[in-house]
C-alpha cells in the first residue's frame, strides 16, 4: 500500500532525522520516488527551509537469468560438476546443460549455447582439458579436485543489495554475460536549512488591493517571483525548415537581380517536360522508372503556332553543325499529361514566352516541387523541391555562367567549389558542381547546370546569338545539412515530427559580405 504523505509530513521527518537520502526514505515508505522528488521541490522554493544536494547512485539488479544461476550454479561450474571422475564428449555437455537451464522462451533456450560457453569459460579456468589420447572423440576430463564457484557468489552479493562492494571488472563480466544490470540513479540528500521550521505557512502568490486597503497584507508571507522562469511560449503556427530555408534562396535570387517565375503547373504535358528540353523518346527520365504518366486525362492542347516540325527534325534547315538527336517526334506522345519531373519544363515556357517579343536579357529563377517514379529511402523522395535558375543573355560564355553560379553559392556561404564536365539531354556543355563538405573531408555534389543547346531554343524563337544558361538543386539536400537531419523523411512527408518543425530555428546562410 502507498504511503501518501504531504510536504508537512516530509518536514516532521526531517525533524526527527536531521538528514535523508531520497531514494532511501522510499525503500523504507513504499512511496514512488518521483512523487518523494516532487515534494521535496515545493520545499526547496521556500527560502533557507531546506538544502538540497542531488547524488547519483550505482544501482545492480540481477536478470532473470542471473537469478536461474544463483540457483543452478554458473554454467563453467556445472561442466565441471558434469565431467566428473570419468569424463564426458562435449556432445553430452551441451545437451544435460540445455535441460538444466530453462529459460522462459523455449525457443531462445534450444538457441543458447549453454554447453560452448561453459566449456570454454571451465576450460579458461583452468578446472577441466580436453583428453584425446585414444585418438578418437576427445573427452573433457577434469584437471583439478575441487573449484569455487566464484560467480555464484559474486551474484548472490548483488541479490543482497551489496553490488556496489564488487569490483568494477567483476561487474562488467556479469554485465557483458546479461546476468546482472546496471543503472544509475539520481537522488536528493536532504538536510535541515537555517530557516527550518516544522510550522509552514502557506505563501500568497499575489499582493490585491483588499490586501492593501485592509492592512492584511502585513502579516502574510508573499511568494518570491522568479525572473529567470520561462514564459509560456504563445500558441501560434511554424514555419517548416524547407520553407525558412526557401525563404533565404529567394532573397538572395532576389539580390542578384532574378525575378520568380510561375511554378503553380504540377501537371504538365510531355511536350513541355520532354521535347520542349529537347529530350528523346527513349532517355531514361522519360520511361516509367522516373516520370509518372496521369491516367483518365485528357490530351493536352498544344499551341499550334509553335514549330512542331523543327522538333520533329531539329535544326534541319538551320545553319548549325549539329544534327540533334533526330529521334521520330509523335504527337501522341507529346500531348500525354505527367507529373513534372523537373521545373525546367516551367524555364522552357519561360523562354518560350520570352522569344515572342523583342529579346532582352532576363534571369529568371523557381522553388517548387517537382515529382519522379523513385524508390523511398534515406536521401530519395517521389515528390521533393527543385531550385533552378536560368539566364539568357547575348554572347553568354562557359566563363560567365561560372561566374554566376560562384557568385550565387557564395551568397548561401559556400566559397570552395569545383565544376565536372557531366552529360545532360538538353545542356552543352554541362557541368556539375561540387563543394567541399568540412565535416565529412570530401567534396559532394550540390547542383547541375550547363549551358542550353540551341536544338532547344532555335525552335522556340530565340536568336541565334542569344545563349542561356541554367543550374539546379534541390532545396531538400541544403536543408538537411542545415538543421543536421540525416533521412529524409524525417524531413519532409506524412510521418514528420511537428515537434521538429517547432523546435528549429530560423535559417539563417551564412553569406559572405560583398
Amino acid at each position: 500500500m502507498a504511503y501518501h504523505f504531504d510536504a508537512q509530513q516530509l518536514l516532521n521527518i526531517l525533524a526527527a532525522r536531521d538528514t535523508f537520502q531520497s531514494n532511501e526514505l522510499t525503500e523504507e515508505l513504499a512511496i514512488d520516488h518521483q512523487r518523494l522528488i516532487g515534494a521535496i521541490k515545493s520545499l526547496q522554493v521556500k527560502d533557507g527551509l531546506v538544502n538540497t544536494t542531488e547524488v547519483k547512485i550505482r544501482r545492480i539488479e540481477l536478470t532473470e537469468e542471473g537469478e536461474e544461476i544463483i540457483q543452478k550454479g554458473s554454467h563453467e561450474f556445472n561442466v565441471y560438476k558434469i565431467v566428473g571422475e570419468k569424463g564426458i564428449t562435449k556432445a553430452e555437455i551441451d545437451v544435460k546443460l540445455k535441460l538444466l537451464f530453462t529459460l522462459k522462451d523455449p525457443f531462445l533456450c534450444q538457441k543458447t549455447p549453454f554447453g560452448p560457453i561453459g566449456l570454454g569459460k571451465a576450460l579458461q579456468c583452468g578446472w577441466v582439458g580436453m583428453d584425446t589420447r585414444d585418438g578418437g572423440v576427445p573427452v573433457v576430463m577434469r584437471k583439478v579436485a575441487h573449484a569455487e564457484d566464484g560467480l555464484k557468489a559474486q551474484l548472490q552479493l548483488v541479490k543482497d543489495g551489496k553490488g556496489d562492494q564488487l569490483p568494477q571488472n567483476s561487474v562488467a563480466q556479469l554485465k557483458k554475460r546479461k546476468w546482472i544490470t546496471e543503472s544509475a540513479i539520481k537522488a536528493l540528500s536532504v538536510a535541515k536549512g537555517p530557516n527550518f521550521t516544522t510550522s509552514m505557512q502557506k505563501q500568497e502568490l499575489d499582493l490585491t488591493s483588499e490586501m492593501i486597503s485592509s492592512g492584511s497584507w502585513r502579516g502574510k508571507q508573499f511568494k518570491q517571483y522568479n525572473f529567470s522562469a520561462m514564459g509560456v511560449p504563445p500558441s501560434a503556427g511554424h514555419h517548416h525548415p524547407l520553407l525558412k530555408v526557401r525563404a533565404e534562396f529567394r532573397d538572395i535570387f532576389f539580390q542578384m537581380g532574378f525575378s520568380e517565375m510561375p511554378t503553380n503547373r504540377f501537371v504538365e504535358s510531355s511536350f513541355w517536360n520532354f521535347d520542349g528540353l529537347d529530350e528523346f523518346c527513349t532517355f531514361l527520365e522519360r520511361s516509367f522508372k522516373h516520370s509518372s504518366n496521369l491516367s483518365n486525362t485528357r490530351p493536352a492542347i498544344l499551341m499550334t503556332h509553335f514549330s512542331f516540325q523543327s522538333r520533329r527534325f531539329p535544326l534541319n534547315s538551320r545553319r548549325s553543325i549539329s544534327k540533334s538527336y533526330r529521334y521520330d517526334w509523335k504527337l501522341e506522345e507529346a500531348q500525354k499529361n505527367v507529373l513534372r519531373t523537373h521545373t525546367t519544363a516551367v524555364s522552357a515556357r519561360q523562354l518560350y514566352l520570352l522569344a515572342q517579343k523583342p529579346f532582352e536579357p532576363s534571369k529568371m529563377f523557381s522553388i517548387d516541387r517537382v515529382f519522379r517514379n523513385e524508390t523511398l529511402d534515406a536521401t530519395h523522395l517521389a515528390e521533393f523541391h527543385q531550385v533552378e535558375g536560368v539566364v539568357a543573355e547575348r554572347n553568354l560564355s562557359l566563363a560567365h555562367v561560372i561566374g554566376l553560379f560562384t557568385e550565387f553559392f557564395r551568397k548561401c556561404g559556400i566559397e570552395n567549389l569545383r565544376f565536372k564536365p557531366t552529360y545532360n539531354p538538353y545542356t552543352e556543355p554541362s557541368m556539375e558542381i561540387y563543394a567541399y563538405h568540412g565535416g565529412l573531408r570530401k567534396w559532394v555534389e550540390i547542383g547541375n547546370s550547363g549551358m542550353f543547346r540551341p536544338e532547344m531554343l532555335l525552335p522556340m524563337g530565340l536568336p541565334e546569338d542569344v545563349s542561356v544558361a541554367g543550374f539546379g538543386l534541390s532545396l531538400e539536400r541544403p536543408t538537411m545539412i542545415r538543421y543536421g537531419i540525416s533521412n529524409i523523411r524525417e524531413l519532409f512527408g506524412h510521418k514528420i515530427n511537428l515537434e521538429m518543425v517547432y523546435r528549429n530555428p530560423i535559417c539563417r546562410l551564412e553569406q559572405k559580405s560583398d
